[in-house]
């Protein structure tokens, strides 16, 4: 096998990112890296048009800045009552600069007047870069609802937020290994895995 293909580069310099694809990886025969961990200081604009896009620009120009196969994500929440905002915007929604607390708050803000429940969705699109290979992608989502209160201290973002309706928990109550099988990031890496295998040779 290739020695620079056992090396996998987790494309995204989110820390909470990095803790669950490093979960959700760990099984793999691989050596996770992180920008950090390679002195790799890179930040990539999300200007894509979907999910998809955004995932590729990611991997792309992480695996060509390191010369290492790159994994990379790009996801959002989709509320129905805000006609599937915030989207692609949801790392950038409300003001400027903000954080998670502010997007949370400017989330609720814009729900306040909208008739319950809020009916959302998580989306994750996951894509693959090698060297001298096509970028590869794959997807997943899961369903649930916005409560008007935050619950939990796991996870980052909206997690606080995002109901399972029928777990009666939200995403930032689950715990990492539950969390692992549910959220729309861990459908998507299952996804990606034998994708992961095939074109690492693992």
């Amino acid at each position: 096998m290739n020695q620079s293909l056992t090396t996998l580069l987790l494309a995204t310099n989110n820390k909470g990112k990095i803790q669950e694809l490093q979960s959700l990886l760990g099984t793999l025969p691989l050596r996770l890296a992180t920008p950090a961990g390679i002195g790799l200081s890179l930040e990539v604009a999300e200007d894509g048009l979907t999910y998809a896009e955004n995932a590729a620009k990611k991997a792309a120009a992480f695996c060509l800045a390191s010369r290492l196969p790159a994994l990379a994500d790009d996801s959002g929440l989709e509320v129905e009552a805000l006609g599937g905002r915030p989207g692609l915007h949801s790392n950038r929604f409300g003001p400027q600069p903000g954080s998670d607390t502010s997007r949370r708050r400017f989330l609720l803000e814009q729900l306040a007047d909208k008739p319950r429940p809020w009916q959302a969705r998580f989306r994750a699109t996951v894509a693959l870069a090698v060297p001298g290979m096509e970028v590869q992608l794959a997807a997943g989502e899961c369903a649930g609802e916005i409560i008007p209160q935050e619950r939990g201290t796991g996870g980052f973002g909206y997690d606080p937020l995002f109901l399972f309706t029928d777990l009666g928990r939200t995403m930032a109550e689950l715990g990492m290994e539950e969390k692992n099988r549910l959220s729309h990031r861990a459908r998507a890496v299952e996804n990606a895995i034998p994708i992961l295998v095939r074109i690492l040779g693992l």
